[in-house]
C-alpha cells in the first residue's frame, strides 16, 4: 500500500455542549477522555498504526540515527562518585542494559576528598550494588525511580518505584547490611521520600485525587504503613506540599507552595511529632525558601524572598525568631534573579541568573560577599549538584554548553579552583571546535528584544550565509528556563546541516521574574507572538526559510506549538508537539482534573472569571483550529498514563486538525507517563523517531556530514 493511499483514523463526532459565562461551545471529541473505553483504546491503536505506516519510509533513517546516538555514547560507564559518610556513591551503566545500577564503595582515606578514578571495565574494591534498575524493571514495560535515599549511618536504603508511568510510587526499604528488604511496603507515594537523620523513620508525601501532593507522613521503619502518622496536610487546592531535612540535620522543613505564594514550616529533627511551626505566615503573592546555617555560634535561617523584591533578595534571620530583624545579605538587584541558596557549615552556595545565563557563587558568612565562579564560554548551563555532607571543602558543579559535553567539576572553595572530574565522552571523534554557538536577538512587535541561542556545524557555513534547515525549540511557561546544554542526539541534526535554535520567549525565566510575568495570565499571548517573531527574524535574516523550518515544544511548550500553528501556519514546514497542553481551556475549566486549581495562578481562572475565559478561548489551540489555511505537518507525541497532560488533549487536537485537512500524526505510548518511555535505549529510539521525522520535513533526511 502506498502512503498516498493510507487513510487516517476518523474519530466519531459525538457532540456535547459546554456552557460557561453564557458561551455555548460544541465539543465533538470530548468522548475520547474515557481512557478505559474500548472505542477510545481502539482509536488510539489505530492512530499508532497509521503513524507507523505513514512514517515507515523513515525506518532506515530512524535506525541510522539510533545507531549514531548509540555509537556516540559510552554505554558502559560510571558517574563521578559523591561522598556521603563512609562511602563513595556512584551509578553504573552497562552496555545492553536499559537502566542504571546504583553502587557504593568504601572510602579508603577519610581525609581525601578527591573522588576515586573508577574504570568501568575494572572491579571496584569493596563495591556494593545498592539497586540495579534492570533487576527492578524486569517484567515491566515501564520503570522509574521516584525516591532513593540512604540513611546517615549507611545501613538502610529507601526506594520508590513506578511501573505504570502515572508517577505514583511504591516505597520499600532495604537493609544494606543483610541485603534484603524489610517488610515495609507503602503504596501510592509521591516522589522525594527521605530518611530522618537517625534512620529510624521515613518522611514521605502522598497526593489527593487531583494528583496534588497534599499530605506529609511519618513512617517508622519495620512497622505497618497503616499506622503511619500524619504530620501535615494542606487543604487549599492551590498548594503543593513537600518535605525534607536541612543539610545540618537540625530541622525537617515542610514547604507549601503555589505558583505565586509559599509558606515553610519547621519541625525539630529530634522531635518529629511536634507541631510544625510557620517561619513566615503565608501572604498572597509572597514566595520564600530557606536554608539553615550556624553563624557565630547562632542558629540562623537564610531566606530567599520576593517581598518587595521582584527578582528576590536574600536575608538572614535568627532561627529562634524568624519574624524578627532581617539582615539583608544579598540585596535585590533588578535583572539579577536570585534562584537558590544552600547552606553548608562554612559557606553557602548561591544560584542566580544574569544576562540570560545561570550563575553560581560562594557566599561568605562573615562578609556577605558572593564570589562568582566564572566560565569562558558565551553560552552555557551550570548548576550546583550539592553534597550530602555538612562540611565539604569542595562543591560539585555540573556544566555544559551547546558545544561542550556535560562536565563535572569540583570547586575548591578555599583555593577558588575548578577541578575537572569528568567530561561526558562523545565517541566517534567528536571535536567541539567543529561546532559554533552564539546568542542573537530578535525584536518582538512591542519592541522587546528576545534572546535566541544558536548552534551549528561550521563545515556547513555560518548561519545567515545561506538559508539552512532550522530546528526551533521553545517553552515559555512557569518561569522555566531552557538552557543551552549539550545533546548527543542533536549531533545527528547538526551533522546534516540543520541549525538548532532556542527561542527564549517570555513566560520563561531566562531574563528574570518580569520576563515570566510578561508571559502568563492575561499576558500569555506574548509567549506565542514572541516565538512567531523569532521565527520571522530567522527567516528575514537568511538563516532559514519557511519550508525548511520545524518548531518543537513539549507540555506547556506543546501549547506554544499549537498556538503558533494557528497564528502563523505559513512560517513552519513542521511542528513537533510533545505531550502537548493543547486543550487548555477544557482542562483549566474543570477543577476535578489533576492540577487544575493549582494551574489557575499560571493561566487564570476561566471557571469564575469571564475575562480569563474569553482570553484563554482566544488562544487555546483546540478551540482555534482554522478553516481555509494550510497547516504545517504536525507530529503529536503523548502517553496514555500521563497524569500532567492527558493523552486526550493531543488526541482531540489531531482529530480537529484532520477536519480542516491538516497532515497531522498522533503517536501515543500505551505504557508511559509525562516523560515518555523509560529505559535509555527506548528513549534513544523515541528520539530517533522524532529526529527522522524532522529531517524528512526539512528535506535533509539523506544529508550527512
Amino acid at each position: 500500500m502506498t502512503t498516498d493511499a493510507l487513510q487516517p483514523p476518523v474519530a466519531d463526532a459525538r457532540p456535547i455542549i459546554r456552557t460557561h459565562h453564557g458561551d455555548a461551545v460544541e465539543d465533538r471529541y470530548e468522548w475520547l477522555r474515557a481512557k478505559e473505553d474500548a472505542d477510545v483504546l481502539a482509536h488510539l491503536t489505530a492512530e499508532n498504526s497509521f503513524t507507523e505506516a505513514r512514517t515507515a519510509h523513515l525506518e532506515p533513517l530512524r535506525e541510522r540515527i539510533f545507531e549514531e546516538i548509540k555509537g556516540r555514547t559510552l554505554e558502559t560507564d560510571l558517574s563521578v562518585p559523591s561522598r556521603r559518610g563512609d562511602w563513595w556513591y556512584y551509578a553504573r551503566t552497562v552496555e545492553g542494559r536499559q537502566y542504571g545500577i546504583h553502587c557504593r564503595a568504601p572510602i579508603a582515606d577519610p581525609s581525601d576528598w578527591t573522588p576515586p578514578l573508577l574504570s568501568p571495565d575494572s572491579d571496584v574494591p569493596g563495591e556494593q550494588v545498592l539497586l540495579d534498575g534492570n533487576v527492578e524493571a524486569d517484567g515491566h514495560e515501564f520503570f522509574s525511580l521516584g525516591s532513593l535515599d540512604i540513611s546517615n549511618d549507611g545501613t538502610r536504603m529507601l526506594y520508590g518505584v513506578d511501573t505504570a508511568g502515572d508517577e505514583r510510587y511504591t516505597l520499600r526499604i532495604r537493609d544494606l547490611v543483610a541485603g534484603a528488604d524489610f517488610g515495609d511496603v507503602i503504596e501510592g507515594t509521591f516522589s522525594g521520600a527521605v530518611f530522618s537523620p537517625d534512620g529510624r523513620h521515613v518522611v514521605y508525601t502522598t497526593v489527593d485525587d487531583a494528583w496534588r501532593p497534599d499530605t506529609v507522613w511519618l513512617h517508622e521503619v519495620g512497622t505497618d504503613a497503616a499506622s503511619d502518622r500524619k504530620l501535615f496536610t494542606e487543604p487549599d487546592e492551590r498548594y503543593w506540599v513537600g518535605a525534607g531535612f536541612t543539610r545540618s540535620d537540625k530541622y525537617l522543613v515542610i514547604g507549601v507552595g503555589s505558583s505565586i505564594t509559599s509558606e515553610e514550616f519547621l519541625v525539630d529533627a529530634d522531635d518529629l511529632t511536634a507541631e510544625p511551626r510557620a517561619v513566615w505566615p503565608r501572604r498572597e503573592g509572597v514566595e520564600y525558601s530557606l536554608t539553615h546555617a550556624v553563624v557565630g555560634g547562632e542558629d540562623v535561617l537564610y531566606i530567599l524572598h520576593n517581598d518587595g523584591a521582584l527578582d528576590f533578595e536574600l536575608v538572614r534571620v535568627a532561627a529562634s525568631d524568624p519574624m524578627g530583624e532581617r539582615h539583608v545579605v544579598v540585596p535585590h538587584e533588578p535583572g539579577r534573579r536570585l534562584l537558590d541558596v544552600s547552606a553548608y557549615r562554612d559557606w553557602a552556595i548561591t544560584e542566580y541568573r544574569r544576562d540570560g545565563l545561570a550563575r553560581v557563587g560562594i557566599l561568605d558568612y562573615a562578609t556577605d560577599a558572593v564570589r562568582e565562579i566564572g566560565f569562558d564560554e558565551e553560552l552555557y548551563a551550570v548548576g550546583a549538584s550539592g553534597s550530602a555532607e555538612w562540611a565539604p571543602p569542595v562543591i560539585r558543579l555540573g556544566f555544559a554548553s551547546f558545544v561542550t559535553p556535560s562536565t563535572v567539576f569540583d570547586y575548591d572553595v578555599e583555593r577558588a579552583q575548578l577541578l575537572l572530574r569528568k567530561q561526558q565522552p562523545v565517541l566517534g571523534g567528536y571535536d567541539a571546535t567543529e561546532y559554533g554557538q552564539e546568542r542573537v536577538w530578535a525584536t518582538a512587535a512591542d519592541g522587546t528584544r528576545i534572546p535566541v541561542s544558536l548552534v551549528w556545524k561550521r563545515s556547513h557555513g555560518h548561519p545567515g550565509d545561506a538559508p539552512r534547515p532550522l530546528h526551533l525549540y521553545g517553552y515559555g511557561s512557569y518561569e522555566h528556563s531552557i538552557e543551552p546544554g549539550f545533546s548527543v542526539a542533536r549531533l545527528s541534526l547538526l551533522d546534516r546541516g540543520v541549525i538548532f535554535a532556542i527561542a527564549h520567549v517570555r513566560g520563561g525565566g531566562e531574563m528574570g521574574r518580569q520576563w515570566y510575568e510578561d508571559g502568563k495570565l492575561l499576558a500569555k499571548r506574548n509567549t506565542f507572538t514572541d516565538f512567531v517573531d523569532v521565527a520571522r527574524h530567522l527567516v528575514d535574516q537568511g538563516y532559514t526559510q519557511p519550508d525548511r523550518l520545524v518548531a518543537e515544544g513539549g507540555s506547556a511548550g506543546g501549547l506554544l506549538m499549537g498556538a503558533v500553528a494557528n497564528l502563523a501556519p505559513e512560517l513552519f514546514a513542521g511542528i513537533v508537539a510533545g505531550v502537548p497542553f493543547v486543550d487548555a481551556l477544557t482542562t483549566i475549566l474543570d477543577p476535578s482534573l489533576p492540577l487544575t486549581v493549582i494551574e489557575w495562578d499560571e493561566w487564570g481562572d476561566p471557571l469564575h472569571n469571564p475575562d480569563v475565559y474569553a482570553y484563554m478561548k482566544s488562544y487555546s489551540p483546540y478551540e482555534n483550529v482554522r478553516e481555509g489555511v494550510t497547516y504545517p505537518r504536525i507530529l503529536a507525541v503523548t502517553s496514555l498514563n500521563d497524569t500532567r497532560v492527558f493523552y486526550v488533549e493531543p488526541a482531540k487536537w489531531v482529530a480537529r486538525l484532520r477536519e480542516v485537512g491538516a497532515d497531522a500524526l498522533l503517536k501515543c505510548e500505551m505504557v508511559a507517563g509525562h516523560g515518555g518511555v523509560s529505559g535509555r535505549y527506548n528513549s534513544w529510539r523515541e528520539r530517533a523517531f522524532e529526529l527522522a521525522w524532522i529531517l524528512d520535513v526539512v528535506g535533509a533526511a539523506e544529508l550527512t556530514s
